[in-house]
């Protein structure tokens, strides 16, 4: 398992990864080229991977995703290390806050 910040990464049992990941579309890469995991929205800074691979987002703003990296990838971000990761399926999914009322996403 794998964190960076407020981005949870977990490794996924090829078995586990649902049938519907292998068609769907991916996200679409920012203009550097790389899958953004979840943007500062104070800072712009963004938890990204860097190499070829898939993001698949599920169920929503608040779904967790999917990665694919066919051959391993780093994530990298302005503010922390940068983690390789192994190549394979990763279920990616972002920290929450209660507030009152609500949960919402961590901003960044």
């Amino acid at each position: 398992m794998f964190r960076q910040g407020d981005v949870l990464i977990a490794p996924l049992d090829e078995k586990a990864v649902p049938d519907h990941a292998l068609d769907a579309v991916s996200e679409p890469r920012d203009g550097r080229g790389r899958m953004v995991l979840a943007l500062g929205e104070v800072t712009g800074h963004a938890h990204a991977v860097v190499g070829p691979g898939r993001l698949i987002r599920e169920g929503g703003v608040f779904g967790p995703m999917l990665l694919h990296v066919p051959d391993g990838a780093r994530v990298v971000h302005e503010e922390h290390a940068a983690i390789s990761l192994p190549k394979g399926w990763y279920r990616v999914i972002r920290q929450r806050e209660y507030v009152p009322g609500s949960v919402r996403i961590v901003a960044d």
